[in-house]
């Protein structure tokens, strides 16, 4: 397939892609995303604004106790950054769970995000990270908590005329442990369904928890019916079935050609529990 006729242009800096946008262009990254819905004609720039090469956007920063992700940063970048290892494993355990690894090369976080594709990894990741999404616009920069970022099937609260520059990761403190776990769609390697976990315990009990699922629903949300099981409790087998099996609690669970709204179900309740398994 041949995607329609478009202008190309490439932004030097992040105000300068400001400035060539408008309603009918499109920012253009790794392209992963948008390059294929482009040649299916589900999208029709006008224009693509290429961002790749703002090098402000492709660094990867320590902040104290934070670490800062470019937009622009790949996902091998990501996957292979010894400060992301260490700040929250599971950030780069999952950059290295996408795709393959020419979509690993070239794809980005800040794109991934903007796409919102209800079965892509990073959605889930960064809300159990809770991280930060940093955007630019003609009015300045704002934060988006990532839990609010997405807002329904390919849907952000990104405004039209706003870029991501930024994804703000909190250190994980010591004794923290964290996990990302998936159910693959194998030609794709997009999640049927995917659980990210960020866990802090206390002489095995558990202080504090995130859970975040992907692929089940129309967008990556909290589960806190899993949270809410576990809190407080002793990690066991009898206490991760419990939270397991609230996997999908106040859902509308997604069915389609992958996986129908039952399966989908029980592979979550399943992955949750995974997820959950390796931290005990």
């Amino acid at each position: 397939m041949i995607p329609s006729k478009f202008q190309y242009k490439r932004a030097e800096s992040v105000s300068d892609a400001l400035s060539m946008m408008s309603d009918d262009a499109k920012l253009l990254a790794g392209g992963h995303s948008l390059l294929p819905a482009m040649k299916l004609r589900l999208n029709q720039p006008d224009t693509l604004i290429d961002i790749s090469r703002i090098e402000e956007l492709k660094s990867i920063k320590d902040e104290g106790d934070h670490i800062v992700i470019g937009a622009a940063a790949t996902h091998h970048d990501i996957a292979h950054s010894n400060l992301v290892k260490g700040a929250c494993s599971m950030i780069a355990s999952g950059a290295g769970q996408i795709g393959d690894i020419q979509v690993r090369n070239a794809g980005t976080i800040g794109g991934s995000l903007a796409h919102a594709d209800p079965a892509a990894d990073w959605p889930a990741l960064v809300i159990a990270a809770e991280a930060t999404i940093r955007v630019q616009g003609q009015g300045g920069p704002r934060d988006i908590p990532a839990a609010s970022f997405f807002t329904g099937f390919y849907e952000t609260a990104l405004a039209d005329d706003e870029i991501i520059t930024e994804i703000h990761i909190p250190k994980l403190p010591a004794g923290s442990s964290s996990t990302y776990v998936k159910f693959v769609q194998p030609a794709s390697r997009f999640a049927i369904v995917g659980c990210a976990v960020v866990k802090n315990a206390a002489e095995g009990e558990v202080g504090n928890i995130k859970v975040a699922v992907t692929g089940v629903s129309e967008m990556a949300y909290r589960a806190h019916g899993v949270e809410d099981e576990l809190m407080g409790q002793v990690v066991s087998d009898e206490s991760i079935d419990r939270a397991a099996a609230r996997a999908t609690d106040h859902v509308d669970v997604l069915s389609d050609h992958y996986a129908s709204e039952k399966y989908r179900k029980h592979i979550a309740q399943v992955y949750v529990r995974k997820a959950l398994e390796t931290l005990k």
